[in-house]
């Protein structure tokens, strides 16, 4: 069983997983929606990508900034960045990132591990647009 398939398995027991054409899969977690995607560094060396979206036209201010690099300091898995738009320097989205080696690791701790890592993005994000 390839690796996405195994994530699938571990993740549809506890959310939504759609598998997209392009070999992502989505899921929904707590209002927040992730992409994962499977990419082989080397033989035998698997990582799994997470990338997810906790807000998005946030005014661009020292306010969210401070905000958002408070955040990304408490978060243990995982990348909280803000990332400005090219075309409209007054607003940002932060994005959480996380990618790590699946090798070796059963279904029910992928499963754990990004349960984790999307549940502490979802604790973020509330704080992010409250």
């Amino acid at each position: 069983m390839s690796l996405l398939d195994r994530l699938a398995s571990a993740l549809g027991e506890a959310t939504t997983v759609v598998a997209e054409s392009d070999g992502a899969l989505t899921v929904t977690v707590d209002g927040m929606v992730a992409s994962l995607r499977v990419v082989v560094i080397a033989e035998g060396l698997e990582m799994v990508s997470l990338t997810s979206p906790l807000a998005w036209d946030l005014p661009l201010s020292a306010e969210i900034r401070d905000l958002v690099a408070e955040q990304a300091g408490q978060v243990m898995l995982g990348t909280v960045t803000l990332v400005g738009k090219a075309a409209d320097d007054g607003v940002a989205d932060v994005m959480l990132r996380y990618n790590f080696p699946a090798a070796g690791l059963s279904e029910e701790s992928l499963r754990t591990l990004i349960l984790l890592v999307l549940t502490t993005g979802a604790e973020v994000r509330r704080t992010l647009i409250r």
